[in-house]
């Protein structure tokens, strides 16, 4: 059988971006589901981003696989959302847990990793249930967007996922944080209220702060550490 990289070659992700280099959002994931069908899949941490990606979605009736990575450590008000977005909408998005419970997890490391070790908490508990599941796609759907990280900066908006080892596409790379806002207001789509209590970038709980006016958007994100990513979005040389 042809594996995802003799399907989609490196001159057809150079083709894909060349195609899609000023397509708007909804452009590109109609390519996206036409180009992969029921192997393309939606990861979602029900940022803004994700909140208009699911709408899009569900406007084109697309017919998406679309699922969240269940650290065991989401605030209440995530997992509120999705329950929202979900009747909202009218579609599901699966849970993807961890293999165990965070008070298992917490046993085994002798007290919460993440205090400790948040490299370690981040992959054990989105890693690798991420590549899970990914098992099976040839394509998957992220949120990120190019302004908010150094990282992502350099990311295109249909890429080969070294990391995970299948295609990334990237729909909202090009929008600015600005637009993401208005296109929420103008369609009125649910988004987590914490955004509107400083906090422009919400993941777990134990890891999450409010950040003061003017500062960057994920520096709430693993405050005091050297880190603004959890490793999913995280490139190598051979994502580049």
């Amino acid at each position: 059988m042809a594996t995802v990289t003799e399907l989609f070659s490196s001159e057809d992700i150079a083709e894909a971006n060349r195609l899609l280099s000023t397509a708007a959002p909804t452009e590109i994931l109609k390519w996206g589901v036409e180009r992969f069908g029921s192997r393309l899949t939606m990861a979602t941490a029900f940022g803004p981003e994700g909140c208009i990606l699911i709408h899009m979605l569900a406007e084109m009736g697309a017919g998406v696989r679309i699922f969240n990575l269940d650290t065991g450590y989401q605030f209440p008000e995530t997992l509120a959302l999705r329950e929202q977005l979900m009747e909202r909408y009218g579609v599901e998005i699966e849970l993807i847990s961890a293999e165990t419970t965070t008070a298992e997890y917490e046993r085994q490391h002798g007290g919460p990793l993440y205090v400790s070790n948040s490299d370690q908490c981040c992959y054990d508990r989105k890693i690798v249930p991420l590549r899970r599941a990914l098992i099976g796609y040839e394509a998957w759907i992220t949120a990120i967007r190019a302004d908010q990280s150094a990282a992502r900066a350099q990311a295109k908006t249909v890429g080969w996922d070294a990391k995970f080892s299948l295609v990334k596409v990237n729909p909202l790379l090009k929008w600015t944080r600005r637009d993401v806002w208005a296109f929420i207001v103008s369609n009125k789509i649910p988004y987590n209220p914490l955004h509107d209590q400083g906090f422009p970038s919400v993941g777990c709980y134990p890891c999450t702060r409010a950040v003061g006016a003017g500062d960057d958007e994920r520096a709430g994100r693993w405050a005091g550490q050297a880190k603004t990513e959890c490793g999913l979005h995280s490139l190598d040389s051979s994502q580049l």
